[in-house]
C-alpha cells in the first residue's frame, strides 16, 4: 500500500453540496460517497432562516409508511435538523443524537451534563450548534459528537439557533438577546431588551425579528443588535415570528392571537383564537397555518387574516406548524400528528403518534416525531432516486 494513512476524498457535483470522506481503502479500492442536494435539507428550526417553518423544495406527500423507529429516551419537544443523510436531535434532558436518515441507526450520542434542552439544534458547516437551559452554548462535532468548545451566558436558553456569517443569534430567560460569533467564541454583542425571551429570532434581508415576555415584536439590526422599530402584541410572545412576502406573523400565547405586521412595523391585522396560542405559524403560498390551545388548526388569509378552513386535532396545539409539499402539518397533545391538504383544508392523514412537533425531515423521507420517539416515513408508492437525496 503506497499510504500510511487515511486520504481525504472530495467529491464535488453541480447542483449538489461538496462533501469529503476520509478513507483508507483498507477493505476495498472502491468507495462510495453520497452526495446531497443542499435545497432539500432542513439544517435549523423553521427549516430557514425566515423561520416559516415551510420546506418549499421537498416532494414528499401522504400516504405514508414508517420505515424506522428511534426512541429518544425522553421528551421531544423540538424538531429534528437534517442534513447531509443525517438527523440531529435532542430530547429534554439535552441527551443528542445523531441518526443514520437511510437506516435509522444512531451514528452517536452525546448526553450534556445536568443538562435540559427546550430547542433544536442546527448545523453549521462540519460543526452542530445548541443551546441549552443550563445557559450554554455548546459546539459540537457533527461528525463524532465530540465537544469543541462552549459558551455560558448563565440564564436558560429556548430560543434555536439561528447562524448567519458565522454568528449565533439568540435570546435567554434574563431579556438579554445574544450575537455569539461562533470564529471567535466571544460575543458580537449583546442587549437587554427588559423582558423574558423564548422566541427564536428570524432574520429576513438585513433584519432580526424576535418577540418577548413584554408582548413586543422587535426588530434590529444584526450587526449592532440597534432598534429599527418595536411594535405590540396583546400578550406574551412564546412561539417564533415568521416573515414572507413583505410580512412578519407574531404568536401571542397569553393574548391567544396571531398578528400580522409589515416588515416596517405597521399593524395588518389581528386574529383571536380564544385559546393560549403557543404554536409558531408556518407560512406558505399566500396562508398561513398555526394551532391553538383549544384544539383547533387554522388556515388563514396571510393577507387579510380571514379563516380559511379550521380543523379539529382533539388536544390542544402546542408546537409549531409546518408545511411541506402542501400539506400543513400539527401535532398535538390528542397524541397524534395530522396532515391537511394547506389550500382546502381536507384532512389527508393522521399519524398515530404525536405531541409537540410534528415534522422535519428532507428530500428522502419526512420524520414525524412522537412524545419520546422519532419515527422515518416515505411515500407508500415512493421510488427512491440517488438524485433526490
Amino acid at each position: 500500500m503506497p499510504w500510511r494513512r487515511p486520504l481525504p476524498v472530495t467529491v464535488s457535483v453541480r447542483g449538489y453540496g461538496a462533501r469529503t470522506v476520509y478513507e483508507d481503502f483498507a477493505a476495498h479500492r472502491k468507495l462510495t460517497v453520497r452526495v446531497y442536494r443542499p435545497d432539500l435539507q432542513w439544517p435549523l428550526y423553521g427549516a430557514v432562516g425566515t423561520r416559516t417553518q415551510s420546506q418549499v423544495h421537498i416532494r414528499l406527500r401522504p400516504p405514508f409508511r414508517t420505515v424506522w423507529a428511534v426512541p429518544m429516551g425522553g421528551l421531544i419537544e423540538f424538531p429534528a435538523v437534517v442534513s447531509d443523510g443525517v438527523a440531529y436531535i435532542g430530547n429534554a434532558a439535552a441527551t443528542v443524537h445523531a441518526i443514520s436518515m437511510v437506516k435509522g441507526t444512531v451514528i452517536w450520542t452525546h448526553a450534556t451534563p445536568h443538562g435540559k434542552m427546550a430547542s433544536s439544534p442546527a448545523v453549521v458547516g462540519r460543526e452542530l450548534v445548541y443551546h441549552g437551559m443550563d445557559g450554554n452554548v455548546w459546539v459540537l462535532d457533527r461528525a463524532t459528537g465530540r465537544l469543541l468548545w462552549s459558551f455560558h451566558v448563565g440564564s436558560p436558553v429556548e430560543s434555536s439557533p439561528i447562524v448567519e456569517h458565522g454568528i449565533d443569534y439568540f435570546g435567554a430567560w434574563n431579556g438579554r438577546l445574544y450575537a455569539l460569533d461562533l470564529r471567535t467564541h466571544r460575543l458580537r454583542w449583546s442587549r437587554s431588551l427588559g423582558a423574558k425571551i423564548t422566541s427564536s429570532a428570524a432574520i429576513a434581508g438585513s433584519t432580526l425579528y424576535i418577540g418577548d415576555y413584554a408582548g413586543r415584536l422587535w426588530a434590529l439590526a444584526p450587526r449592532t443588535g440597534a432598534t429599527r422599530w418595536t411594535a405590540r402584541v396583546n400578550g406574551r410572545i412564546y412561539g417564533t415570528p415568521a416573515v414572507a412576502g413583505g410580512r412578519v406573523f407574531a404568536p401571542s400565547s397569553t393574548g391567544r392571537s396571531l398578528t400580522a405586521f409589515t416588515t416596517g412595523g405597521r399593524m395588518l391585522w389581528r386574529f383571536s383564537a380564544g385559546a393560549y396560542v403557543y404554536s409558531s405559524p408556518a407560512v406558505w403560498g399566500g396562508r398561513v397555518f398555526f394551532g391553538s390551545y383549544s384544539g383547533a388548526f387554522y388556515g388563514l388569509s396571510a393577507a387579510s387574516g380571514r379563516v380559511l378552513w379550521e380543523v379539529g386535532t382533539g388536544g390542544a396545539i402546542s408546537g409549531a406548524a409546518v408545511v411541506v409539499d402542501g400539506v400543513a402539518y400539527a401535532g398535538s397533545f390528542a397524541d397524534r400528528i395530522v396532515g391537511v391538504d394547506a389550500r382546502t383544508g381536507r384532512v389527508l392523514m393522521r399519524f398515530k403518534h404525536g405531541q409537540y412537533v410534528p415534522v422535519s425531515g428532507n428530500g428522502m423521507q419526512l420524520l414525524f416525531h412522537g412524545y419520546s420517539t422519532l419515527y422515518a416515513v416515505m411515500p407508500v408508492a415512493r421510488q427512491i432516486a440517488g438524485h433526490r437525496r
